[in-house]
């Protein structure tokens, strides 16, 4: 079974969500954090990291 990474990063981010309950502030700071990192000069290290 293929899920996309899109679907499966949904689902566990709303299961974080609703298990941890983490303060709405922190997972817009992470949201927006990433979003910005991606864009960032320190996405290709960030990406070899990961790999």
């Amino acid at each position: 079974m293929d899920v996309p990474l899109w679907l499966a990063l949904i689902v566990v981010g709303w299961l974080g969500v609703k298990l941890v309950r983490p303060p709405w502030w922190l997972i817009a700071v992470l949201l927006l954090g990433g979003f910005l990192l991606a864009d960032s000069v320190l996405a290709p290290v960030i990406g070899t990291a990961v790999k």
